[in-house]
């Protein structure tokens, strides 16, 4: 949803936010109304405030739980590391649990979720025949395969069927 809900957005600071406005001439009541609103601009030392129950209200609950161990974890430190330098830390370290969590995903499906004689779906993981010049250890390079029936062997000959 548009931050405005669809109402186009006006300018509180009326006609006199234009410097160019403001050098035409302004009423005493423009003047005044001006210097109130630079007063309002000023932000209170204890801003910006963060009031809990306004959090909870605009995040998700499933949001809360999973932020949860962090947020606690980096309050106790935030005296220690200072506020900001807490917040970025704890913004780092969720995202690289986020990417150690999909890493260690990724491994646990090519190592048992692989496509193999068993199975009729997974990702079937080739690997081409590799390249070997004239002049290195291994050349002319020759397979693996004793015959043509190991080429779509998908483990089967591993397996204790065949044993």
């Amino acid at each position: 949803m548009a931050q405005t809900a669809g109402v186009k957005p006006m300018t509180i600071a009326g006609r006199v936010a234009s410097e160019r406005e403001r050098c035409i001439g302004m009423t005493d009541a423009e003047r005044q109304w001006r210097k109130q609103w630079l007063k309002d601009q000023v932000l209170a030392p204890n801003e910006p405030v963060h009031v809990e129950e306004y959090w909870k209200e605009r995040t998700n609950p499933i949001r809360r739980l999973y932020r949860k161990p962090l947020d606690a974890l980096f309050e106790k430190l935030s005296p220690v590391l200072g506020v900001n330098r807490a917040a970025d830390y704890r913004y780092i370290t969720g995202k690289l649990g986020l990417i150690a969590v999909g890493v260690l995903a990724t491994h646990y499906y090519f190592k048992y979720g692989g496509n193999d004689w068993t199975k009729k779906g997974g990702w079937r993981v080739v690997t081409s025949k590799p390249i070997v010049l004239p002049g290195q250890p291994r050349f002319p390079f020759k397979s693996e395969r004793a015959s043509d029936a190991d080429y779509a062997d998908r483990g089967f000959k591993d397996s204790v069927l065949v044993k």
